[in-house]
């Protein structure tokens, strides 16, 4: 009778150590894909922002000519070994676009460990005579490079003394409006103010443009014009042009 009591204790035990072991079972079996979840979570932070692996190693410049890629590396500024998820990609773009020669620039991650500095680069469309340096000059009228000699394939800008930045300006708009085939005749630019722009052609012809104003419509005046005899073309008031000997 005792042996059958303790054999049905047991039992009894064993039963509830079952049903215990059953629900912790399910209890886990509940919260572990959050465990997993966190625990996934956890290395990707780690690989992020702690790990070697994804950090920065070096950074690839594409897209220059005028620029050294070496100038535009220092000028990016990105550290090695910085966690490559967390560069500022805005602030290494504006770091490189304030170089002179750039005129845009695209910064991206290159995964697992490079930054990419992807370049624009200015174009001059003429250059600029000042200080006796010679400059070229893009089409924003911004002087972004220095030439040894004046090239013989763009247009000479003769800036008066003390000439300013809105009348460089003026002056850039006006060439890079002009049809290829009249920018190709071009000599030099003379400008004297913002609304005081003439041309000098290789045939020495003299062109009185005036501001940038009207350009589309002074650049279809002008051909008709020049068929005429004469040395100053003014196309100034395009609605009223003039010739003189």
């Amino acid at each position: 009778m005792a042996r059958s009591a303790l054999s049905d204790a047991e039992a009894s035990r064993r039963r509830f150590a079952r049903r215990q072991w059953r629900r912790r079972w399910l209890a886990w079996k509940r919260i572990a894909p959050a465990v997993a979840a966190l625990a996934a979570v956890v290395g990707v932070v780690w690989a992020l922002w702690f790990s070697s692996w994804l950090s920065v190693g070096g950074v690839e410049v594409r897209g220059t000519s005028v620029l050294d890629a070496a100038a535009v590396t220092q000028a990016a500024r990105v550290p090695d070994g910085q966690a490559l998820v967390s560069v500022d990609l805005a602030a290494v773009e504006a770091r490189v676009e304030a170089l002179a020669p750039v005129l845009d620039a695209e910064v991206t991650r290159q995964w697992p460990d490079r930054v990419l500095v992807e370049v624009e680069e200015r174009t001059a469309i003429a250059v600029v005579e000042l200080s006796g340096r010679v400059r070229g000059m893009d089409a924003e009228g911004v002087l972004f490079r220095d030439y040894p000699k004046l090239p013989g394939d763009l247009p000479r800008v003769q800036a008066a003394s003390g000439i300013d930045a809105e009348a460089l300006r003026e002056s850039a708009a006006v060439v890079a409006a002009l049809p290829e085939d009249l920018a190709a005749t071009v000599d030099h630019v003379e400008v004297e103010s913002i609304d005081r722009i003439s041309f000098v052609l290789r045939d020495e012809r003299e062109i009185v443009w005036g501001s940038a104003e009207e350009t589309e419509l002074k650049a279809q005046v002008l051909p008709a014009l020049l068929d005429q005899e004469g040395s100053v073309f003014d196309v100034s008031v395009p609605a009223r042009p003039t010739v003189r000997p």
